[in-house]
């Protein structure tokens, strides 16, 4: 019989999985695409619980307002440029095509147009490695390289906030609204430490532990949980 998993709780309406979307600053990636230079002014910077890093509210002169990651060092005030022609420099959004190689970038964009999607953490950049026709090379965080559209478009500099993972939580309940506002669930226990009717791993018998068996493509979604058709299991020798 299928068990109703703890991790397929969400979108069933209870508290446990809503985000605090309400309190939100925004969603935030980089303005379209102008087609010219655009000019734009920092009118303020935003801590966003949605977000680990802090927001800059930049107001262009086309009227168009944008919320995006803040870099380093920026200061309300702070003239930026948005477009074919802007200066490398921090804050600054630009096609891959036109970033000096080594720069370091941020808030990268997958396809071209959508907005931003590597890179968009507090304390985080990446850097331009290399440059062909058609493909940029960039060297992300995780030390992985990463080929790009040279018509992606990215924001220079490094985003602020890169202390946030030093400071320790100290308490289990700021921990626990720290994740409520991200939509995360928060203990995450494992199957074996669980209930009996919350996981095919759970039980109250202290010698079962767990009893990861490969799991079938055919198997409910309620028994579809531990070794998903692995390629080998046991011991290797």
């Amino acid at each position: 019989m299928g068990k109703s998993l703890i991790q397929q709780a969400r979108g069933k309406g209870g508290p446990v999985y809503r985000a605090r979307s309400f309190a939100y600053a925004g969603e935030a990636k980089m303005r379209s695409e102008p087609g010219v230079l655009v000019s734009g002014v920092v009118t303020e910077l935003i801590k966003c619980p949605g977000h680990s890093a802090p927001l800059m509210e930049v107001q262009y002169d086309d009227k168009v307002v944008s919320l995006v990651q803040a870099p380093e060092f920026v200061k309300i005030g702070d003239k930026l440029q948005c477009g074919s022609g802007s200066e490398p420099s921090p804050g600054n959004i630009l096609s891959l095509k036109n970033i000096p190689e080594g720069t370091p970038v941020y808030n990268i964009e997958a396809q071209p147009g959508d907005g931003g999607k590597f890179c968009r953490t507090s304390g985080v950049t990446a850097r331009v490695l290399a440059k062909t026709d058609t493909h940029a090379t960039i060297l992300l965080p995780s030390k992985k390289e990463k080929l790009f559209n040279l018509d992606c478009r990215a924001c220079i500099g490094v985003i602020a906030g890169g202390g946030r993972v030093e400071k320790p939580f100290l308490k289990a309940g700021k921990k626990h609204f720290w994740k409520r506002a991200r939509n995360k669930r928060w203990p995450n226990p494992t199957g074996a430490a669980q209930n009996a009717v919350d996981h095919p791993f759970g039980n109250k018998r202290t010698s079962r532990k767990a009893k990861q068996k490969a799991v079938s493509h055919f198997a409910p979604p309620g028994r579809k949980v531990g070794k998903l058709w692995p390629r080998r299991t046991g011991r290797k020798k």
